[in-house]
């Protein structure tokens, strides 16, 4: 068995990348986040500066535009999920540990493989449902500030957040289950 999984050992790489590629898509979802906002604030900031001191009426071509708020709590919401499914490779989530030194070993770690499928069912759950309704409700309309947009964008943090997960939770799995099989010393 333990060939198995040195054979599986192998993927890492994969896992890493896919990793990264999710943690480079927040990253620039961030800034982008960060710019608009800036904008915004900026804008409404300096047409009311333009209104209150004539001498600075130039600074009326800086504006807010309607899009700003839209866009932010779009990268926020992709931000949100991927994260958390970022979480999941790190082993970051909050879980419950208070009973872990009074539970044999063996069974925190079938409580560990038991919360990965229960996770990578959410994630399952996720892909599907979330795009089902991206493709139709979110592909039915609009943003109300970018009326060529369309809202399929805002719908579709779940689904993608669904396949970040269930690739974590998958490597998650593997690793918890591979403990049942090779002692902490091969590993």
């Amino acid at each position: 068995m333990p060939k198995f999984f040195t054979a599986l050992d192998k993927i890492k790489p994969a896992y890493d990348v896919v990793y990264k590629v999710f943690l480079f898509i927040c990253k620039i979802l961030l800034v982008a986040d960060i710019l608009i906002t800036s904008y915004a604030v900026l804008g409404r900031y300096c047409q009311q500066l333009s209104r209150n001191v004539p001498a600075l009426s130039f600074l009326s071509v800086i504006t807010d535009p309607s899009w700003t708020e839209e866009m932010v709590l779009t990268a926020m919401s992709y931000m949100a999920v991927l994260s958390a499914a970022l979480a999941i490779r790190r082993g970051a989530h909050i879980r419950m540990t208070a009973f872990d030194r009074y539970l044999p070993k063996k069974c925190i770690m079938i409580l560990d493989v038991l919360a990965d499928v229960a996770v990578l069912a959410l994630g399952v759950i996720m892909l599907v449902v979330g795009w089902q309704y991206a493709t139709t409700i979110g592909s039915r309309g609009t943003y109300v500030s970018l009326p060529t947009l369309s809202r399929f964008w805002m719908y579709f943090p779940v689904p993608l957040a669904g396949v970040a997960m269930i690739v974590f939770e998958l490597e998650s799995l593997f690793n918890n289950v591979k403990k049942f099989f090779v002692k902490e010393e091969e590993a």
